[in-house]
């Protein structure tokens, strides 16, 4: 017989990681501290692409001057349409 207690209830609480598997469900597996994805999904120490890495360099319609433009242009049109239903 052992004394020893088991105290799952901090690991049961923390937070897990929610990546999508295989069969669509989310990752259950706790996540790495400081992230939000476990070990195999990304939480690992030297995970992800090294920094200024120009093969995971954004381009076309996801760069930061790409994003900006379409939140004008959408807010734009949000003036537009609100002008056009006082004229109405």
């Amino acid at each position: 017989m052992s004394d020893h207690i088991r105290t799952t209830g901090p690991m049961l609480a923390s937070p897990r990681c929610g990546a999508k598997t295989r069969c669509s469900g989310a990752c259950r597996s706790p996540a790495v501290s400081g992230r939000k994805r476990c070990r195999m999904h990304g939480g690992a120490q030297g995970s992800g692409a090294p920094r200024a890495n120009q093969n995971a360099r954004k381009h076309g319609l996801f760069t930061r001057d790409a994003i900006a433009e379409r939140r004008e242009i959408r807010a734009l049109l949000g003036e537009v349409r609100r002008v056009l239903e006082k004229v109405k």
